[in-house]
């Protein structure tokens, strides 16, 4: 049987881990708490413009009326030779299973897609550690590619506190690749967020874009009875609330000026302003996921951290349960000795 000393700091050991993980239990729904907030501030200018675009297509020829074909370079639709693939992960770990299945979920659509060149976008420390130990990183020069594999950009730190201004940027690059015929369509994989129990893994196409307003998921994983059960746990234990936040007035408000017939006067012609906004409308789309990516990282990490404090509650019940039993077996050994010893005058 263990020594009691050992047991002893064995459960001091451990009360110093729980005190750690209650208290990133309780950063990590703060955290979260502030992420929902963002993602929700955001909402009103993407419904806005997701609204005017729509506005726009009914005033404006977005198609060539001879051949049919788009007037917009995002418009087109090309055979996919060549995709891009934007893997969100998170930066650190210690948030269960998060960032193995987001990996896993694009390890499936590599091999769905495994006769296609894939260029692959990695934003998160985590995904970028993940794929450069399996696929190579672009060079500069031009090769001759067969289904290849490779990474051509990493993004380290950014969702930590993501600014809109990089997200534009970035998103600036990946158009500029598709406009030049580079590239034939772009994927986001990414955790899409609703709640704490709303959630599910999905592999949204943003380009080119097919509907304006309409999401296009070429894949889909959806969380467990067991998985939400968890983090409803979590979430009622750190006081964060479960439901959805009610944007019906705000989404009936800005729906409202794309159905209104009202013929609006812009300052710049119809077809021009959906011309500059529709690089926009991809920019929004690629900040709204790394959003609610985050979000559903700090959802993972407060289960995570739920579940470590459970377990050293536990282990500290039958740490002290056996140290007991030691020092119960100690006394009675000594009184056997003592015992023993008297009978044997």
């Amino acid at each position: 049987m263990a020594n009691i000393l050992d047991i002893r700091r064995r459960i001091r050991s451990v009360r110093n881990t729980r005190q750690i993980t209650k208290a990133m239990k309780m950063i990590s729904a703060a955290r979260l708490r502030r992420a929902q907030e963002r993602a929700l501030s955001a909402r009103p200018y993407a419904q806005m413009l997701t609204n005017v675009l729509k506005s726009l297509v009914s005033r404006a020829e977005i198609f060539d009326p001879e051949t049919g074909a788009p007037r917009h370079p995002l418009l087109a639709q090309r055979p996919e030779k060549n995709i891009l693939v934007i893997v969100v992960t998170a930066d650190r770990g210690l948030a269960g299973a998060f960032n193995a299945n987001i990996l896993k979920a694009a390890a499936r659509f590599l091999a769905v897609n495994s006769g296609k060149n894939t260029d692959l976008e990695a934003v998160g420390r985590k995904g970028r550690d993940f794929l450069r130990r399996r696929f190579p990183t672009a060079t500069t020069e031009r090769v001759e590619r067969a289904g290849a594999v490779r990474i051509v950009g990493e993004h380290i730190g950014v969702l930590g506190k993501l600014q809109f201004e990089y997200v534009r940027d970035f998103s600036e690059s990946v158009i500029d690749r598709y406009t030049k015929g580079e590239i034939d369509s772009v994927y986001v994989l990414y955790n899409e967020f609703k709640s704490v129990i709303a959630q599910r893994l999905v592999v949204e196409k943003v380009l080119p874009i097919e509907e304006i307003g309409e999401k296009t998921i070429a894949q889909a994983e959806e969380l467990t009875k067991e998985e939400r059960e968890k983090r409803a746990e979590a979430a009622a234990s750190a006081g964060v609330s479960l439901g959805e936040a009610d944007t019906t007035e705000m989404d009936r408000r800005a729906a409202a000026f794309a159905t209104a017939q009202v013929d609006y006067i812009y300052e710049q012609p119809p077809a021009e302003l959906f011309r500059d906004l529709l690089p926009k409308y991809v920019a929004v789309q690629i900040y709204r996921s790394m959003m609610e990516s985050t979000a559903a990282e700090h959802a993972a990490r407060m289960t995570a951290m739920d579940s470590a404090t459970s377990n050293a509650d536990e282990m500290i019940d039958k740490l002290t349960l056996a140290m007991n039993r030691a020092r119960q077996a100690k006394i009675t050994k000594e009184i056997i000795e003592i015992v023993s010893g008297a009978a044997a005058q």
